[in-house]
């Protein structure tokens, strides 16, 4: 028996992809795996089958034009092509998140590309999947283009592809955004985006914070925040969490001792400061304000937005420090600074996705 990749193209219609696969079967040809990819003109189906070894190409064709197929490509396969195309893809994504420059390598196994190149050219108003061409906006600028003889590329194989290399583009950008933080002290600190996988982390920063300090930050009771809440804050769905570690003495991060939260709502952006209490006073929280205003100016919000009490000189202080113009309110105890920034309209909305510019307000 011998392993063959067929892909083809069958009317959508009850009964068609039977008809196909009885013709398969009445040759001896057992269907190991099928995906189904959903276009304009009919369902293209992508077949990895195990053939008697007298049938060849020109007999697999045959039998799958007497089945109603058209459009159809066949061509020898090796034993990897029996791997789960959900495994393939996780494995790929894997390999990214440990190597953001294996792109280019990942998107040709995936799609079994003849080329790759990646262009300066942004991918702009043109088509961007073809039956050869395959055009792929990069997130940090530029766009990939794919180009393969056969089979086709298919829709669903884009969108596979285009969250392959924003994935990639996501890790690129946290590896970037890494810094290592020294305090007037002569402390050294590691400042990052935070995941989920630093809810432990968080968790033991927030048990250990003074009640007062967690009142501080949310402004509410001193308990704990849920896991749930702690999560959601840790990858919000517009905006960025930073956290700050502690170095070891081999230089190795350890502890969490901060948490910065910069959560965006219209042109609008929130902002708040956990800081543990033997951290707090040493320029800490005033650097990771400093770094959530300047990620909120870059992705193009209008303002940042700060809630404290009255009686929170300490963090009035430190938004007096960003020496930027700001406005207060006052509500009873609550204390609302907005600070107003710059807003660049060329970078608006590319680290966080479209953002709405500030504009007039309706009455």
């Amino acid at each position: 028996m011998t392993l063959w990749r067929i892909r083809a193209t069958v009317d959508d219609r009850p009964g068609y992809l039977s008809v196909l696969t009885a013709s398969l079967a009445l040759r001896g040809v057992n269907i190991l795996t099928v995906q189904v990819h959903t276009t304009e003109v009919g369902a293209v189906d992508d077949f990895l089958v195990d053939a008697p070894d007298h049938l060849n190409e020109a007999d697999l064709l045959a039998a799958v034009e007497r089945g109603r197929g058209r459009d159809c490509w066949v061509a020898r396969s090796e034993a990897r092509g029996l791997a789960d195309q959900p495994t393939r893809v996780l494995g790929l994504a894997t390999r990214l998140v440990l190597d953001p420059d294996a792109t280019g390598e990942a998107l040709r196994a995936l799609l079994g590309a003849d080329a790759v190149a990646w262009r300066p050219v942004p991918v702009g108003a043109r088509s961007r999947v073809g039956a050869a061409t395959m055009l792929l906006a990069d997130p940090t600028g530029g766009s990939f283009e794919l180009r393969r003889a056969a089979p086709s590329f298919t829709p669903a194989e884009y969108a596979r592809a285009q969250a392959l290399v924003e994935l990639a583009a996501t890790v690129a950008r946290r590896s970037a955004d890494q810094v290592t933080l020294l305090l007037p002290d002569g402390s050294e600190l590691l400042v990052r985006p935070a995941t989920v996988d630093d809810l432990p982390g968080v968790v033991e920063l927030h048990e250990a914070c003074s009640a007062r300090s967690r009142q501080r930050r949310y402004l509410g009771g001193a308990a704990c925040p849920s896991a749930p809440r702690l999560r959601r804050l840790l990858e919000p769905a517009r905006g960025v969490t930073l956290v700050a570690q502690s170095a070891g003495s081999g230089g190795e991060a350890e502890s969490v001792v901060a948490m910065a939260n910069l959560l965006a709502e219209g042109d609008e952006a929130e902002v708040a400061l956990l800081v543990r209490d033997d951290w707090q006073r040493r320029g800490l929280g005033t650097a990771l304000l400093r770094r959530l205003a300047g990620r909120a100016e870059r992705a193009g919000y209008g303002a940042l937005v700060l809630h404290t009490q009255a009686e929170n000189a300490p963090m009035l202080r430190t938004v007096a420090r960003l020496d930027r113009p700001a406005t207060t309110e006052r509500d009873g105890s609550l204390v609302s600074v907005t600070v107003p920034l710059a807003v660049d309209p060329a970078r608006a909305g590319r680290a966080y996705g479209p953002v709405s510019l500030p504009g007039p307000r309706r009455p």
